[in-house]
């Protein structure tokens, strides 16, 4: 390697160390991209990608999840709606390994019991998660940011010689094109819109091939052009990838979902079609309102 290009590696790596470096510092999520994938297909012989029974978590008495049961077929895109303090979150965090129930069964699949894994674990399973609020990588450029959550050795002497092949360089344009970011793949994230960076974030969870996504608000604060094209990105994904969508925004709901769950007081209240949840009386009171 000639020095022009051992320095070019090493400015690079420097880079993004001090780019991760402050995430971690910041209390950002850095840790939840660039992991290795360790699982290998995910056993779905009984028809579910995601089984929570009787699942119960109580706060200083308060019971956040009470008696929970819920499932979610593969490729599914499941729809999650109710009032705050519903427990949506916390099943969320139970899912990923956040929160330990007191109580309950949750299965990734037919053999995992997630309940024996910690969060890294879980995540490296394939469960990709989502938060309201972007957190991408701002100094970095939108390819940088994908590049970075690539399933690769991330040791030091890797990151600095590290080139892509042609199936990676195949993946990240394919992510690009999915996310709509193909004619910003230069950006720094830091100049993308709120629309924008949420799609850059769901484009680096792609980058780990999740079997599930779990998605928390995913359109809050976005223009409705962002939102109709978030819409169309879930379909995309839907099949591909199993989606559950935590949202209050009930056109979007409606654009997207199949089955929706309705949670209230911890528990599922309703479940069906959309029209169906809208036209129950016990969501209307306490949800939706008249």
């Amino acid at each position: 390697m000639t020095p022009d290009l051992f320095e070019e590696g090493a400015k690079r790596l420097e880079r993004k160390e001090q780019v991760l470096r402050g995430k971690t510092e910041s209390g950002g999520r850095s840790a939840g991209f660039a992991r290795p994938h360790t699982a290998g297909e995910v056993d779905v012989t009984h028809g579910r990608i995601l089984y929570l029974e009787d699942v119960t978590v109580s706060f200083d008495g308060f019971k956040a999840i009470n008696n929970l049961s819920l499932d979610i077929a593969p490729g599914e895109l499941r729809c999650i709606i109710g009032p705050n303090g519903a427990g949506k979150t916390t099943m969320m965090d139970i899912i990923t390994g956040k929160t330990r129930p007191d109580s309950g069964t949750v299965f990734f699949g037919s053999t995992i019991d997630l309940l024996r894994y910690t969060e890294p674990e879980i995540a490296q399973m394939g469960i990709g998660r989502k938060f309201q609020k972007p957190t991408v990588f701002e100094q970095l450029t939108v390819f940088e940011n994908l590049e970075l959550a690539l399933k690769t050795n991330k040791g030091v002497k890797a990151s600095m010689f590290f080139r892509l092949d042609s199936g990676e360089s195949d993946r990240v344009a394919e992510v690009l094109h999915t996310i709509h970011l193909a004619d910003s793949v230069t950006r720094l994230a830091g100049t993308l819109s709120h629309g924008q960076k949420q799609w850059l974030e769901i484009g680096m969870l792609l980058m780990q091939d999740p079997k599930l996504l779990l998605l928390d608000e995913p359109v809050a604060g976005m223009t409705d052009e962002e939102t109709s094209r978030t819409a169309e990105l879930f379909l995309t994904l839907k099949g591909k990838h199993s989606l559950m969508v935590v949202e209050h925004d009930m056109s979007f709901i409606k654009v997207i979902s199949e089955i929706v769950t309705v949670l209230s007081e911890g528990s599922v209240l309703a479940q069906g079609t959309l029209e169906q949840v809208q036209n129950d009386e016990r969501v209307i009171e306490v949800y939706l309102g008249r």
